[in-house]
């Protein structure tokens, strides 16, 4: 009898430990989430944008895209909350807001950057910064479409470029300034980037990319060196414009590739 307790005894022990590995190898790891943020520039001289966290919203296929309730969003953090000038971010530099992050699986319908109150803007000529209003609808965060299946596993790095001259409004008569910000989000591994270089390196130079469906644009930087980051593959035409525009005629090149993970380098530019 005892010799029998105990073979019942490692049975039971037996089953409970392969019942633990079969619930260990059924559980989901976390995929992994990285946000980073580019600027379409604009015609001022500095836009101050205090931003506080980053959320997710999950959903279905099923979901209404008219129903926006505010249930559902989940924060993930931000690496460093802070006020941000957003025309620091041209020329292929990028403000890392995520790096990283676990997250569940599931669709990702929307991302939110959730924004403070000390949101300002410099003017171009002046030197005083001018409150940034923010309408009520936009004060619980800038909501961005994005509808991602997220797999366990995987990293999925997301580009949201902040369209500086669409985001600015100034208000008739009142003189007051609202920002009413434009954002266009792309998963990077499905995305591409154009590359190049100007001479002379000093001269200050706007590049724009184009196509029938998407517009983008920054600045060379100090060294005359761009990069447009977060293009979805395709055709583009690239006007390079330098702000002396009195001086030198603009350069547009017609059907510049596109392809996804790839950077496409154009040839350097001189201006003479």
């Amino acid at each position: 009898m005892n010799l029998l307790r105990q073979l019942l005894s490692v049975l039971i022990i037996l089953s409970l430990v392969a019942c633990n590995d079969s619930d260990s190898s059924n559980s989901q790891e976390p995929a992994q989430l990285s946000v980073r943020l580019v600027d379409n520039p604009g015609d001022y001289e500095n836009v101050f944008v205090e931003i506080t966290d980053v959320m997710i919203k999950y959903g279905n296929t099923t979901d209404d895209p008219e129903n926006d309730d505010e249930g559902g969003w989940v924060s993930i953090g931000i690496i460093e909350p802070g006020i941000y000038d957003l025309l620091e971010l041209t020329g292929g530099i990028n403000l890392p807001l995520v790096e990283n992050e676990n997250i569940e699986p599931g669709l990702i319908k929307q991302i939110r950057l959730v924004l403070g109150s000390s949101n300002s803007i410099v003017l171009d000529g002046e030197i005083e910064a001018r409150p940034l209003t923010t309408p009520s609808a936009q004060q619980s965060g800038l909501k961005v479409m994005v509808n991602q299946p997220i797999e366990a596993g995987f990293n999925y790095s997301f580009i949201l470029d902040f369209d500086v001259d669409e985001s600015i409004v100034v208000a008739g008569n009142s003189g007051n300034i609202i920002l009413k910000p434009v954002l266009r989000a792309n998963l990077e591994v499905n995305s591409g980037s154009i590359e190049g270089s100007v001479i002379p390196s000093d001269l200050a130079v706007e590049i724009e990319v184009s196509n029938e469906s998407t517009t983008a644009s920054t600045f060379t930087d100090d060294l005359g060196n761009y990069e447009v980051i977060g293009l979805p593959a395709g055709i583009y035409t690239v006007t390079i414009t330098p702000e002396e525009s009195s001086l030198f005629e603009p350069v547009v090149l017609t059907d510049v590739e596109v392809t996804v993970g790839n950077t496409t380098i154009l040839d350097v530019i001189t201006f003479e």
